[in-house]
């Protein structure tokens, strides 16, 4: 193969793997706990297949992709944004039915982090003789998928912070008076945070002051597939150290399912009487042991969660290095010197401050919102 050839073909390559990404987004809200995973079959230059992953349980990227193609799927090129499984769980293995379909080459974007995976779908392949290429466009693919990727790596959650606040930092007056900060448009863009994970945890004095639902709410996710993302509900998690909680609280009295985790060994009778499920992860400090919050989260197969909480909460996790993501709206207005900050930090010095990596700021409305990761190198 000359190199004009090599170019052209890795720009095609690059070309149906980005199609393949766009398939796979479209699984964003409804896959949990599995990843997100596109798959593209091209046939003498003609897409022939294509599918996603789109409910754990149901056929997998590569499965639906082989089913639209039919017997044009041999001699065919799969493009699959993450390795073909090679294991048997609810459904079986993809790289078989690669094989079986007579499928001459693989393109991948990044090997499976799935320990029962790992690289056995890409050797199963070639031991069958079928060409494989990758990665490509690896970190498209990874964003794809943060927290199966995190929880498989880990066994801990990829955790989202999402905090609105004013254009000097505030979140909400001294009183807690808090409705609204942002506007419509970036309360709407949160519910997309919310359906895109696992779990939303929140403190009990958010839950006191604001009674949040905590829920996707349909009327404001604006989506094409807004129902199917609004019955993929995520288990609201709410941190209660002295069991301050009482059921005649939202996240209570209204579905879906809440779990209540609190630093007391015996659980709230009251509670108990409500149905709701309560679980005792004691700190040294006296308060819920974060760490082992998410390590349960990881347990029960969460990947994404989203952290809506107050200053105090927020804050802790930001300073045990827990927090993965940051989503900041920022309303173009002024809430004054004795309005709550962002985050609880006390810090004293420069050199204690905790750099960011902004990856994207745009425009939400009138808001702005602020997508950055914490540095630890930076």
């Amino acid at each position: 193969m000359n190199k004009d050839h090599a170019k052209m073909t890795s720009s095609q390559d690059s070309n149906y793997m980005s199609r393949a990404i766009r398939l796979a987004q479209k699984g964003r809200y409804t896959t949990m706990p599995n990843p997100r995973v596109g798959c593209v079959l091209v046939r003498d230059g003609n897409i022939v297949g294509e599918g996603w992953h789109r409910r754990a349980g149901e056929g997998h990227a590569e499965i639906n992709a082989l089913a639209e193609a039919g017997e044009q799927a041999l001699g065919a090129t799969a493009y699959v944004t993450l390795e073909p499984c090679s294991h048997t769980g609810k459904t079986g293995p993809c790289c078989e039915a690669l094989i079986q379909a007579g499928v001459t080459r693989v393109v991948y974007a990044m090997e499976d982090p799935n320990p029962q995976v790992a690289g056995g779908g890409l050797e199963r392949l070639r031991a069958e003789g079928v060409e494989v290429d990758g990665p490509v466009l690896e970190k498209e693919a990874w964003e794809l998928n943060p927290g199966f990727i995190r929880r498989m790596e880990s066994g801990r959650p990829f955790v989202r912070c999402k905090m609105a606040m004013s254009l000097d930092g505030r979140t909400a007056m001294a009183s807690g008076e808090s409705k609204w900060v942002t506007g419509p448009s970036a309360r709407a863009d949160v519910q997309k945070l919310r359906a895109r994970s696992c779990a939303v945890i929140t403190g009990i004095g958010s839950i006191l002051l604001d009674d949040s639902s905590l829920t996707v709410r349909e009327d404001e996710l604006r989506l094409d597939n807004a129902r199917e993302a609004a019955h993929t509900q995520p288990l609201r998690v709410v941190l209660d150290s002295n069991q301050q909680l009482r059921i005649d609280r939202k996240v209570v009295q209204s579905p879906p399912a809440s779990l209540v985790v609190s630093a007391q060994a015996q659980p709230c009778a009251e509670l108990m009487g409500a149905g709701i499920e309560q679980i005792a992860l004691p700190g040294a400090d006296g308060r819920v042991d974060l760490l082992a919050l998410l390590q349960e989260l990881g347990r029960r197969q969460c990947n994404e969660v989203l952290v809506e909480a107050g200053a105090n909460l927020a804050g802790a996790f930001l300073r045990r290095g827990l927090i993965d993501e940051l989503v900041i709206y920022m309303a173009p207005k002024l809430m004054g010197s004795n309005a709550r900050p962002l985050f609880e930090l006390p810090l004293q010095t420069m050199s204690a401050q905790l750099p960011l990596t902004i990856s994207d700021i745009r425009a939400v409305g009138n808001d702005w919102r602020i997508t950055a990761r914490p540095d630890p190198e930076g």
